[in-house]
């Protein structure tokens, strides 16, 4: 497991943060999902085994919003 953390744009409303953490829960190999509006990131436990974080980051994207950095490391 690798903690990771994304740092997004586009969120304008608290709605989004519900969204996104819908979205990445229903990613195979995510737990732990938690979306901080206020500083636009969202933070979760990754098992790199079952799912890469790009593929957690193309999920976001197509919902509109953008993954401006993304930072990974040993849980």
């Amino acid at each position: 497991m690798e903690k990771v953390m994304m740092k997004l744009g586009g969120l304008t409303c608290p709605s989004c943060l519900t969204k996104i953490q819908k979205s990445v829960e229903a990613v195979n190999g995510t737990a732990d999902v938690k979306v901080l509006f206020n500083a636009g990131k969202v933070k979760f436990n990754l098992d790199v085994t079952v799912t890469a974080p790009n593929v957690v980051q193309q999920k976001i994207e197509k919902m509109g919003y953008t993954v401006q950095e993304i930072k990974t490391r040993e849980a």
